[in-house]
C-alpha cells in the first residue's frame, strides 16, 4: 500500500440555507482557496496523527483559552474515527471487499487550511477527505449522493453534530451544485436527495470574506434552530420562504441576471435574520458589504459573508471599506473548486 492523499474544499452556500436541514433547496460552490488533506499510509498499528492545531500541549493558561474560544474544545481525531466506523459499517452491509484490507493497520492524519468556526465547512471537509481516502484504500466506488449521505451521517449520527447536507453535497460533487432535499428516496440506508451541477461560468463576480477571530459552532446553531422550528410553525414557514429563493435564483444565475441574484442574496439573509439573532460583528460586516453595492448573505452558520459585485473597482471599495472597519475581517475573490481540480 502507498500513501494516499486525498482533499475536500471549503465551501459556501449561494442561495437558500439553512433549508438544506428542512427539506428545502439551495446551492453551493467549493472554493479552492482553502481545503481540508487527508493522507493515509502503511504502519506497524492503527494510529491518527492530529495538527498542531489540536494539540493539547500550551505554554500557557491564557494560550489554552484563547486557543478555546478560536478552535473550540473538539479537533479533528473524533471526525476521522468517526468515518472510519461509518465506512467500515457500511462496507459490512453493502460492499463485498477482501477482508484482509480490514487487519491492514495504517496510519492516517489530516491538515487543513480552512479557517475555523466562520460556517466554511471546515469539519465536513476533513470528513469528506478522510472518507476519500478510505475508499482507495479500500479499492471501493462509492457513488456521490451516497458518500455525502455517510458524510453527513458522521456528524449527524454518529457525532450528534446537527448539520444538513448542503456542505457535504458540495463537497463530494465539487464546483457550483444545486441541490433539491424536497423528495430525498433511501439508497443503500441513506437518505439522498436530487443534485445536479450548475454552470459556474455564468456567475457574476463572487467574494467571500471572513472574520479572523470568530469561532461558532454550527452545531449550536442548527441543533438550537431544529428543537425551536417544532414549536413554532412560523418558523417553517420562513424556511419555505428561503428555500423558494433557490429556483429564481437558479435562473437568474443561468440568464445572466445579476440584479435579480443580488436581490435575491440579499433577501436570503433577510429572512435568515427572522429564524434567529445575529451577532452584531456578522451584521456589522453584511452592512458594510451592502453599502459598497454588493450583495451579501452567510456563506454558513455564522463568521463569514458571500456575495456578488459588480467590477474591480467595487471589489477594491469593498476590501478597503472592510479593513477599517475590523482588521480581522479578511476579504477573498475565491476562485470555483471544480470537480476533479488538482
Amino acid at each position: 500500500m502507498q500513501l494516499i492523499k486525498r482533499i475536500a474544499y471549503c465551501r459556501a452556500g449561494l442561495i437558500g440555507n439553512p433549508s438544506d436541514g428542512y427539506s428545502g433547496k439551495t446551492i453551493a460552490l467549493t472554493m479552492k482557496d482553502f481545503h481540508a488533506e487527508a493522507e493515509l499510509f502503511p504502519s506497524a498499528q492503527m494510529e491518527i496523527q492530529t495538527p498542531p492545531d489540536d494539540s493539547n500541549s500550551f505554554s500557557s493558561l491564557n494560550e489554552m483559552i484563547d486557543h478555546i474560544n478560536l478552535d473550540g474544545y473538539y479537533g479533528g481525531d473524533r471526525l476521522i474515527k468517526a468515518t472510519i466506523k461509518t465506512l467500515v459499517e457500511y462496507c459490512h452491509e453493502y460492499q463485498s471487499i477482501d477482508d484482509s484490507l480490514f487487519r491492514q493497520p495504517f496510519t492516517i492524519r489530516y491538515s487543513t487550511n480552512i479557517p475555523r468556526g466562520v460556517g466554511l465547512a471546515g469539519s465536513s471537509a476533513i470528513v469528506v477527505a478522510t472518507l476519500r481516502c478510505l475508499m482507495d484504500h479500500l479499492q471501493i466506488d462509492i457513488p456521490s449522493p451516497i458518500q455525502a449521505a455517510l458524510a453527513r451521517y458522521v456528524e449527524n449520527d454518529e457525532l450528534g453534530i446537527a448539520c444538513g447536507f448542503q456542505d457535504r453535497v458540495a463537497q463530494v460533487y465539487e464546483g457550483l451544485v444545486g441541490m433539491n432535499f424536497q423528495a430525498m428516496p433511501w439508497e443503500d440506508g441513506q437518505q439522498c436527495g436530487h443534485y445536479e451541477y450548475i454552470d459556474s461560468s455564468r456567475l457574476p463576480p463572487i467574494y467571500l470574506v471572513y472574520n479572523r477571530r470568530a469561532s461558532k459552532s454550527s452545531g449550536k446553531v442548527h441543533g438550537r434552530l431544529r428543537n425551536e422550528i417544532n414549536d413554532d410553525p412560523r418558523l417553517q414557514g420562513t424556511m419555505d420562504q428561503i428555500a423558494n429563493l433557490v429556483p429564481p435564483a437558479r435562473e437568474a444565475i443561468e440568464s445572466g441576471d445579476t440584479e435579480q441574484l443580488h436581490s435575491l442574496m440579499n433577501r436570503n439573509f433577510d429572512l435568515r435574520a427572522e429564524l434567529y439573532g445575529i451577532r452584531s460583528s456578522d451584521m456589522a460586516m453584511v452592512k458594510t458589504a451592502r453599502e459598497v453595492g454588493a450583495s451579501a448573505k452567510f456563506a454558513g452558520s455564522g463568521g463569514a459573508i458571500v456575495g456578488t459585485f459588480q467590477d474591480d473597482a467595487m471589489f477594491q471599495a469593498l476590501c478597503e471599506a472592510m479593513h477599517r472597519q475590523n482588521a480581522a475581517w479578511t476579504v477573498v475573490r475565491p476562485t470555483i473548486a471544480h470537480p476533479s481540480s488538482p
